[in-house]
């Protein structure tokens, strides 16, 4: 959907040529997030200002769904590409609605398809619309404003989006609901999107791709994981930190790593059923469930040896239980908070879901290594 062919930035100064941009290449396929990531100067914010025309190229070409952009005037090449910046940049004379319309109204939209598709946006960032299309942006809160930013940029369904570090101004907590409510809006709307950043943990959350740049140009492009567990060199080692590793469980789910055949048993189970039930798993530990399904403890076949009567005897409580959707991280945090090498793991109505544990986590961060090595990915870009 964008592919960039030596895209190149010269500024000249009084001081001499200072090259932002320098014979960038790189591939966006359609539907994915790619990030563009590195430190302050590097040229990033400036390639992604060429693809729009805010910043023109010295020389290089810009295509987008296969189309020299070149030939397209600005206007018409921006009302094809949604556009969200940090500051967020709503008309503070306007209305929430009136905001979100500015482009559908550009594009000549009937007054109520506008309206409808304000109300839509809304509802789908967690905002009703009945309450907030009617206020101004003052009224709203620096959170909530910046989710009005996000949707005005998606009002025409543009099929790109260009987004300047839009989560960089926003306290972490709501950064967070942010970024996991535009993640599901990405997931039922597959817009491309080029995303500068300067947080490596918002690119290995946000990213299909990820693009390190130094001195304008590309020192690395691939997926967050590849960069992750084999940086292409000593810089962007450094950058993506020493504990990259552990970013690396941010890219994988207890649902990728947790045994869903774990034992179980009832609170109601006999003893010796139960003992039986885990020599045959050769296992030690079984999650006890309730009528719902829900687990509620755990019992050991140590404590079951010799023993008589129903599980419910010898059950233990449960430390606390994890969402099978949750990533790794949250998962190993809890761990270590429980001091616990295990977890039983819950779906979305709190019924059991399987078992993780600390050896099981290891193993998957193990195996994406040996999978690397054995199948390395091409990379894009240049």
């Amino acid at each position: 959907m964008i592919r960039l062919e030596d895209l190149t930035k010269i500024f000249r100064t009084p001081n001499g040529d200072v090259v932002a941009a320098d014979r960038v290449n790189m591939e966006v396929p359609e539907g994915e997030i790619c990030i563009l990531l590195g430190p302050s100067g590097c040229g990033k914010t400036t390639a992604l200002k060429m693809i729009n025309r805010l910043i023109p190229p010295t020389s290089g070409k810009i295509y987008l769904d296969g189309k020299d952009t070149s030939g397209l005037d600005d206007i018409e090449l921006r009302r094809n590409i949604g556009y969200v910046i940090q500051q967020i940049g709503l008309f503070p004379n306007m209305t929430i609605e009136e905001n979100i319309c500015v482009v559908p109204r550009l594009l000549n939209w009937d007054a109520k398809r506008a309206a409808n598709r304000a109300a839509e946006l809304l509802d789908l960032v967690g905002l009703d619309a009945r309450q907030y299309l009617k206020r101004f942006p003052k009224e709203l809160s620096g959170g909530q404003q910046q989710r009005v930013g996000v949707i005005r940029a998606l009002a025409a369904d543009p099929p790109v989006m260009l987004m300047d570090e839009p989560f960089g101004a926003i306290d972490p907590i709501n950064r967070e609901i942010i970024q996991d409510e535009f993640l599901k809006m990405q997931s039922e709307m597959k817009k491309t999107i080029m995303f500068v950043s300067h947080d490596i943990d918002e690119a290995v959350k946000m990213g299909d791709k990820v693009a390190i740049f130094r001195a304008g140009k590309i020192e690395q492009y691939a997926s967050p994981d590849r960069i992750l567990a084999h940086p292409s060199n000593e810089f962007v080692a450094d950058f993506v930190g020493a504990d990259r590793t552990l970013k690396r469980l941010r890219l994988l789910t207890a649902e990728q790593v947790a045994r869903s055949d774990a034992p179980i048993t009832s609170r109601s189970t006999k003893i010796d059923d139960a003992r039986q039930a885990l020599s045959g798993a050769k296992a030690r530990i079984a999650v006890v469930i309730d009528s719902d399904h829900r687990p509620v403890g755990f019992v050991t076949a140590e404590e079951m040896t010799g023993a008589s009567g129903t599980v419910r005897d010898l059950a233990h409580p449960l430390p606390a239980t994890v969402p099978i959707r949750a990533d790794l991280r949250a998962v190993v945090s809890e761990m270590f908070a429980q001091d616990t090498m295990w977890l039983a793991c819950t779906d979305d109505q709190g019924r059991f879901a399987g078992v993780i544990s600390q050896p099981d986590v290891t193993a998957a961060l193990q195996a994406t290594y040996a999978r690397d090595r054995n199948t390395p990915e091409k990379l894009e870009a240049s």
